[in-house]
């Protein structure tokens, strides 16, 4: 599989037509994608309708509080479905099981840039290798733009975990830049239009060693959207970047 969205033409729904939605549609046309159904705000009761069942996938980018019951929604419908709505985490394992009871296909990433996505190989394997450097302090930081709802984003959480799994000496996270013994701080940042930006930073007495990456705009995360729709259609079980991207 190639890094690159193929041109097989496919009938997509957009759950959530914000900057995310705009841009999958914008990116999805070019490549011959259509987008027969576009559900939002003031049209949620055609989710699970019959214009639902003629699409081959849906892409769901929304909030925390309705983003479950969208997947969930098009699950109960047999829609493959991939999602990049965070701050959910806490019932991901009840829509897995869901998923595999109905044979069905999901697609969950917390972050849909390739990019991003090397990023996290990168930064489970230098967890790793700073786990033998105790003089090194470990911190996170992310920035967004001002509309994001969740904080600290699903990217900064997923690589606080990778880094809690790696490092025998931090334990757990804490929100902020202050300092606590067997802690991680995440600080969050929300200012202007800031599209995505993630850092991580090991600093001693003497020096600095960070690892980071900056989206330059959303078309990064819509082109690892649309593979990961093409990806899943056909499919049945529950996928990932890991899968797609072959990390």
């Amino acid at each position: 599989m190639t890094c690159e969205p193929n041109t097989g033409q496919m009938k997509i729904a957009i759950i959530g037509y914000g900057r995310m939605g705009r841009a999958i549609e914008s990116l999805g046309k070019e490549l011959g994608h259509t987008f027969p159904l576009v559900i939002d705000l003031d049209n949620r009761d055609e989710l699970g309708g019959k214009r639902l069942a003629e699409v081959d996938a849906a892409v769901e980018f929304t909030s925390p509080d309705s983003g479950p019951g969208n997947v969930l929604a098009c699950l109960e419908h047999g829609i493959p479905v991939v999602t990049g709505t965070t701050g959910w985490n806490e019932r991901l394992g009840e829509i897995r099981q869901y998923c595999e009871e109905k044979g069905g296909a999901l697609f969950h990433a917390s972050n849909y840039s390739i990019g991003v996505n090397i990023l996290f190989a990168l930064n489970e394997q230098l967890a790793g290798i700073m786990d033998r450097f105790p003089l090194y302090r470990a911190a996170l930081k992310e920035v967004h733009h001002i509309h994001k709802l969740d904080a600290p984003s699903g990217t900064a959480l997923t690589l606080a975990a990778q880094i809690i799994e790696k490092n025998s000496r931090i334990r757990r996270w804490h929100p902020g830049t202050g300092t606590e013994e067997g802690s991680l701080p995440v600080e969050s940042v929300r200012e202007g239009e800031v599209t995505g930006q993630h850092f991580i930073r090991y600093e001693s007495e003497v020096d600095l060693l960070t690892l980071g990456h900056e989206a330059k705009s959303r078309d990064a995360f819509a082109t690892g959207a649309l593979m990961a729709a093409e990806f899943i259609k056909g499919k049945t079980g529950v996928f990932g970047m890991k899968d797609l991207l072959k990390l």
